[in-house]
């Protein structure tokens, strides 16, 4: 009984710490849901930021660009299946948002890719990142560096 009670607990805080974590941002019509970044090895140049684009209205947007501090450049980037190979690819003209849908960049799928970090990711680490919308504008949202293991996600690959 006094275990199960135990359990009980550890799992209740577990969840609401999670639940801490996650975090949203709302430019318009466009909701962002909890930008996060895997922490990196101290001599990594390159980092990916992972996020949901949640367009909330009645007409499609589209992200076209994206930019922080942290890194001397930031690029939208998808994963292709290149005969058998998964290759990261910048996405020309941007990521459409289409009205009542939602986005998700993720590991293996679109990301914004920093490349010339000017510090080390490191969990814990916030940081911002502006995006750039085709119709909502601009918002600069709040970025948490995670741990990579914790996230369990397909691991990054160099450029």
């Amino acid at each position: 009984m006094i275990m199960r009670k135990t359990l009980s607990a550890l799992l209740g805080l577990c969840l609401l710490s999670a639940g801490a974590m996650a975090h949203e941002f709302k430019l318009g019509d466009i909701k962002i849901g909890h930008p996060w970044s895997r922490a990196m090895p101290e001599s990594s140049p390159t980092g990916g930021v992972y996020l949901s684009l949640n367009n909330q209205g009645k007409t499609a947007d589209k992200l076209l660009s994206a930019s922080t501090p942290r890194a001397a450049k930031a690029e939208l980037h998808t994963h292709l299946n290149d005969k058998g190979v998964m290759r990261m690819r910048e996405v020309a003209g941007g990521v459409a948002v289409a009205a009542g849908q939602e986005v998700k960049f993720a590991p293996g799928s679109y990301h914004v890719m920093l490349m010339g970090l000017k510090q080390p990711l490191r969990v814990g680490d916030r940081f911002p990142l502006t995006l750039r919308f085709e119709k909502a504008g601009s918002v600069t949202v709040e970025v948490v560096v995670e741990d990579g293991v914790a996230a369990a996600a397909p691991a990054e690959h160099a450029h």
